[in-house]
């Protein structure tokens, strides 16, 4: 049965006279009391932030002196009791509550100070079961929750950063608080309680293996505001989430201009990319525009990827997003810092490079301590009208599928480095995606048409573009293997592949033609591999 309100008026100002410390985080916490005290507040407090603002030199009143009742069960069971919440949750205009308020001795709290358990930290610190229960919070949220919806006569803050602003106000207003920040702080507080419990959700779900929980929760902490989205009338924000997943999330800003939407979604899709390329077998660069890449290679060195990477379409390359597998040393730096590029990615980046990067100071040079694990499972989200498709994480790994040759002709041991080569990068390449590589680089990529045969079209188009670009008489695609991210529907598609040179494919299969597909490879002489896994990406 819903609850009828009263319709009673919330006053414009409210003076605060006494306010409830507990706290977790406990940053600024003994300033923010002795202010308060300066304004003649009385402190209540719990446990830990109790002790701490005693021995600060602050009077404070410990909340069992509110309640009557000692602290128990190792703290779990402190400020649950209507002395607190009634105090929190009373309606000072309303008759009926303040006569409650007298009857059982319970008096007004205004002031809301808290914050919670840190169980986003206690994740990302390993920790086991136990201790990660340990640290949800329940009295908090309780209490954020009380104050927050009696923001008409409480003010709750649950960010330290927030504490500078409620003393200016406090002195502004001689000891009150305004509606309008109770209402600000109010949301404030709600988001926070709201993100808290989706990381216990999501946690759970992934201890459990629940792949699809009946209530799905997303929440994060806002990390940085863009001045705007996809376009300059979109607003935007980057938000981290509770996975501790190494990439853009984790990163440290050396230099440069702050990231914008467009950079963090390409710099994300480049630095998953290349983190498929183990750093002890061989270095490799990837070069990303619009969330594409326009190359990618391993080589000896960093320096001599990138020169591979940067060949297969020289066009693209300029103003975009450079990843590496490995410590970006001054010699890859050197190559890069040739042209116009938005954003460098790197687990790290040695002194002499960084030295040289500081010459392009609108150059932005990020690095993450850690490449992530393609293998890793997580989840993927994405919005549609009036809902939200959720999938787990591709972590098919090339290494990992069971391939099958189809052909009469077996494919060299060069030709299946090619290809196996040629698959992984497919996996990050838009649908439908066809990839030719050749000598570990790529050397054609055709993204995101509407048709498998434009892409591969468009893929050896890009390699004539680029042989002629570096001087050479014939396209790379010759002797080259290629890639495609599903099954070819017909056989048009790989006899344009074998047009433009291709002498190996690997493909997932599947298609209701593949004998006819299997039969244009054998009539050609080149060497098929299906993967029966396939990497759409949409």
């Amino acid at each position: 049965m819903a609850v009828i309100s009263k319709n009673i008026p919330a006053p414009e100002l409210v003076a605060v006279k006494t306010a409830l410390l507990s706290v977790s985080d406990k940053t600024g916490i003994v300033e923010l009391a002795k202010k308060l005290a300066d304004h003649g507040v009385r402190l209540l407090s719990t446990g830990g932030t109790s002790k701490t603002l005693k021995d600060a030199g602050l009077e404070v009143t410990d909340v069992s002196d509110i309640t009557n009742f000692p602290e128990i069960m190792d703290g779990r069971v402190k400020t649950l009791h209507p002395n607190i919440h009634g105090g929190l949750l009373a309606i000072r205009d309303d008759e009926e509550h303040v006569a409650a308020m007298a009857k059982h001795g319970i008096d007004p709290i205004d002031l809301a100070i808290l914050n919670l358990y840190p169980f986003e930290e206690t994740v990302w610190s390993g920790a086991d079961y136990a201790n990660c229960v340990e640290n949800i919070d329940i009295g908090g949220p309780a209490m954020i929750r009380a104050s927050a919806k009696n923001h008409a006569y409480v003010t709750v803050i649950t960010d330290p950063k927030d504490y500078s602003e409620i003393l200016a106000m406090l002195g502004d207003n001689d000891g009150s608080v305004t509606l309008d920040f109770r209402k600000r702080m109010a949301h404030k507080a709600y988001a926070r309680t709201a993100a808290y419990d989706a990381a216990i959700s999501n946690w759970f779900a992934s201890e459990l293996a629940v792949e699809m929980p009946t209530h799905r929760a997303f929440g994060g902490e806002l990390k940085s505001v863009m001045r705007y989205g996809e376009n300059p009338h979109q607003s935007a924000g980057f938000y981290k989430t509770l996975e501790s997943r190494p990439g853009v999330a984790t990163i440290t800003q050396h230099q440069g201009k702050a990231l914008s939407y467009n950079n963090i979604n390409d710099t994300d899709a480049a630095f998953e990319l290349v983190s498929e390329f183990d750093p002890a077998i061989s270095p490799a660069i990837a070069i990303i525009k619009h969330a594409n890449p326009c190359g990618v290679a391993i080589a000896g060195t960093l320096k001599e990827a990138y020169l591979q990477a940067f060949a297969c379409d020289p066009v693209s390359a300029f103003g975009g997003i450079v990843a590496m597998n490995q410590i970006l040393d001054a010699e890859a730096a050197e190559e890069i810092v040739k042209i116009f590029t938005e954003v460098i990615i790197a687990p790290e980046v040695s002194p002499e490079a960084a030295e040289i990067i500081a010459t392009k100071k609108n150059l932005r040079l990020l690095t993450t301590g850690a490449l992530a694990d393609p293998r890793a499972p997580g989840i993927m989200a994405k919005t549609v009208a009036g809902g939200m498709l959720v999938q787990g994480r591709d972590t098919a790994n090339i290494d990992d599928l069971e391939l099958k040759v189809v052909t009469k002709r077996q494919p060299t041991a060069s030709e299946m480095s090619d290809m196996k080569f040629a698959f992984r990068v497919a996996k990050h390449v838009k649908s439908n995606a066809i990839i030719y590589v050749n000598d570990g680089a790529t050397v054609g990529i055709g993204a995101g048409q509407m048709s498998r045969i434009d892409s591969s079209r468009i893929a050896a188009r890009k390699a004539v573009d680029a042989a002629k670009a570096a001087g050479i008489d014939e396209p790379l695609t010759k002797g080259s293997a290629v890639a495609s991210d599903a099954f070819f529907p017909f056989a048009d598609g790989l006899i344009s592949a074998i047009e433009a040179g291709a002498t190996s494919v690997i493909q997932p299969g599947g298609s209701m033609r593949d004998e006819e597909v299997i039969a244009a490879a054998d009539e050609a002489g080149i060497a098929m591999i299906f993967t029966a896994t396939r990497h759409f990406r949409h």
